[in-house]
């Protein structure tokens, strides 16, 4: 019988601090885009003007008008967003709905809604009367999300 060839040595250090770096890229590109994207998706909507909103919300409005919030009502199998900025003590605050996101949390999903506030300068002239502004958007839900966030950007 012949001899054997003689394998070559191995760095086992190389070895295994390879297989690790190969583990942890695989692990990386698995797992890190659900962690950045976490299956958000954005929602398409319309903002309406005043003519637009319908009556039932034009009739709910006087109870959220005084305060600073988000909220969803369903009217003829339609979902609209409505946000309010509360009590302004003087024309010239505003407020806009940039955009509409669907968060997957754990079990539920999650609306948050990114509006942006304006508020007159400080060498702006108001007229000196007391105002409520509120924005509608009309949007593609189909469902009422379990919960609502409102994620709100000062308008410089």
């Amino acid at each position: 019988m012949g001899r054997m060839p003689k394998l070559p040595e191995i760095n086992w250090k190389l070895f295994i601090a390879m297989i690790l770096i190969i583990v942890v890229v695989v692990g990386l590109v698995k797992f890190v885009p659900k962690l950045v994207f976490k299956n958000d998706k954005e929602v398409g909507h319309m903002i309406l003007n005043k003519e637009q909103i319908p009556e039932k919300i034009h009739e709910i409005l006087p109870k959220y008008k005084m305060l600073e919030r988000a909220l969803v009502a369903k009217i003829d199998d339609q979902i609209y967003v409505i946000v309010t900025r509360g009590q302004k003590l003087t024309a010239g605050y505003d407020v806009d709905i940039e955009k509409l996101e669907l968060v997957k949390e754990e079990e539920e999903t999650k609306l948050i809604v990114h509006a942006i506030f304006k508020d007159p300068k400080p060498d702006d002239i108001v007229t000196q009367s007391m105002t409520h502004p509120y924005a509608v958007a009309k949007t593609e839900l189909k469902e009422l999300p379990k919960k609502i966030d409102l994620e709100i950007k000062q308008e410089e």
